[in-house]
């Protein structure tokens, strides 16, 4: 065995063929071709395709420093000297072309989006929430996107809102630029995915979470009970139980209780739809059935909306079980080529609530965006942050008085103008 492979490495050196460069651009072949060849949820290989494939697709710029290092690598050493090496270097050319290609399929994200805005709050958005777009130095990001924290962001950890050890964990973002927090502000509560088995609370989110705080919101990003160890309700209870802390705990740290934004991916946006529209459901809230956990909006991130995780004789699991009039409004985000969750149920659920809810519903569905698409900095992720930022300053400043009340009218804009789609 020892012989052949020395044998097959000494052919290959005889041929001009560097192997690590060879091996290199392979793996990067592998997963651009994912990333090009992913369509909807649905196919066997769906997962397969989105753990090949998730890096490039969403940070193809990451994969074009990793084929020029590569490539500049090969030359410096001088293994550039035979054809099959200049063959590997012309499939690094063209995976550089598809590269592009990835680029290009991700630039309609924010005509998308803002699209999506239009449908939902009607077009005078863009007056009342003058500003919201994002800033220079998000767009810097996109040239190194592993760059996720901000210097101007403290972040407090490990602050207990239960009784379940590091379960019950939260950590907690703040602009370090008003320490004072005279004044109390919006809050966004982020819920990590993971199916309910595994996350945590530190490594999701982080692009929108880190952006809220520096522009002052109050962020929280918790922790909750996982499976096996739990079972359903025990996630989207201890998620209620985060409301509840908010409520009690909150102004403590400059945090609004009356604005309370709810948003989560994957599973996590189960959670927080369920959450979302079950506020106060004292079935969902034993041992503070009289909390308020009502929430001023929620944010649904290429969610899971079906069934099946609920056992016999528990609350339903699927976020269509809930859906009711008085839901609070609602921003909606899938990517179209999602291998994991079907883009077709996010668009069922939206359906859902703009035809019983009497509030706001924002559904984007984002061109050629895979899972957790908002997981580093990238042309779709800020696009997202974009429409998510807006999104919320409209609510806010469109004179939704209390938690509940469905906004009043501000510069023409209609608080229901997704009824037009019924």
């Amino acid at each position: 065995m020892i012989w052949l492979v020395e044998g097959g490495q000494a052919h290959a050196q005889s041929m001009g063929l560097p192997i690590g460069y060879a091996v290199a651009v392979g793996v990067a072949t592998c997963a651009t071709l994912a990333a090009l060849t992913a369509g909807s949820a649905g196919h066997p290989l769906g997962h397969l395709r989105y753990l090949a494939g998730f890096v490039v697709n969403e940070q193809p710029i990451l994969v074009g420093y990793w084929l020029c290092a590569a490539t500049l690598l090969a030359a410096a050493q001088g293994d550039l000297s035979g054809a099959a090496a200049w063959i590997v270097a012309a499939v690094a050319a063209g995976m550089v072309c598809a590269l592009i290609v990835l680029v290009l399929r991700a630039l309609p994200a924010a005509t998308a989006i803002d699209k999506a805005l239009d449908d939902g709050i009607g077009t005078g958005w863009r007056e009342a929430v003058k500003g919201a777009r994002a800033p220079r130095s998000d767009r810097a990001r996109l040239v190194w996107p592993l760059r996720v924290r901000r210097h101007d962001v403290r972040r407090t950890a490990g602050i207990r809102y239960g009784d379940a050890g590091r379960a019950n964990l939260l950590d907690l973002y703040r602009s370090r630029r008003d320490p004072a927090r005279a004044e109390l502000r919006p809050v966004l509560v982020h819920l990590h995915g993971g199916a309910l088995v595994r996350g945590r609370k530190n490594r999701e989110g982080l692009p929108l979470i880190y952006r809220l705080a520096s522009h002052g919101w109050v962020c929280v990003s918790p922790n909750y009970r996982l499976r096996p160890s739990a079972q359903w309700p025990d996630h989207v209870v201890d998620v209620k139980k985060v409301i509840a802390w908010i409520r009690a705990r909150g102004p403590e740290y400059g945090a609004d209780p009356a604005r309370i934004f709810l948003a989560g991916g994957s599973s996590g946006a189960q959670l927080a739809a369920v959450a979302a529209l079950t506020a106060s459901d004292p079935l969902l809230q034993p041992g503070f059935e009289e909390a308020d956990t009502s929430v001023y909006a929620a944010i649904s991130l290429y969610g899971h909306y079906g069934w099946g995780d609920a056992a016999p004789g528990t609350p339903p699991s699927s976020p269509l079980a809930y859906v009711r009039p008085d839901a609070p409004p609602f921003f909606i985000a899938h990517g179209d080529r999602d291998t994991v969750l079907p883009v077709s149920a996010a668009r069922g659920f939206a359906a859902a609530l703009r035809a019983r809810s009497r509030d706001v519903v924002v559904y984007a569905e984002v061109p050629g965006g895979q899972h957790q698409f908002d997981l580093l900095h990238s042309v779709r992720c800020i696009a997202l942050n974009d429409g998510i930022e807006a999104f919320a300053d409209w609510l806010l400043g469109n004179g939704r008085a209390e938690v509940g009340q469905k906004p009043r009218s501000r510069s023409g804009l209609s608080g229901t103008s997704n009824r037009r789609h019924n």
